[in-house]
């Protein structure tokens, strides 16, 4: 059974940083490009990041504007992203997933339980 577990998120200020996890089990991590998603109230389940196999190719929204970093370690199966000058827009449930489940074309729903993040003064 696949199970993917987010960490990290948490409340802070305009301009402030966080760096998400996301730690795999029961997949071949090393298999298959990751990614991450983000889900708001009014916006439905978006594609934040991408990240191929071997770590060494990554894609992102027209959105990130070179704030965020997403990387993996293979060895211990871990998913990153380190976000930067967050803004409030930022705020949403972030999940981790297989690429083929979420990329710029379409996100579906996550199956983990997603870690929250709150940008706000």
């Amino acid at each position: 059974q696949v199970q993917l577990v987010e960490s990290g998120g948490g409340l802070v200020q305009p301009g402030g940083s966080l760096n998400l996890s996301c730690v795999s089990s029961g997949l071949s991590f090393r298999d298959y490009g990751m990614a991450w998603g983000r889900q708001t109230p009014g916006k439905g389940l978006e594609w934040v990041a991408g990240i191929n196999p071997d770590g060494d190719q990554t894609r992102y929204a027209a959105f990130v504007r070179g704030r965020f970093i997403i990387s993996r370690d293979n060895a211990k199966s871990t998913l990153y992203l380190q976000m930067a000058n967050l803004e409030p827009e930022d705020t949403a449930e972030y999940y981790c997933a297989k690429f083929t489940e979420c990329n710029p074309v379409s996100c579906t729903s996550p199956d983990g339980q997603g870690t929250r993040v709150n940008v706000s003064s």
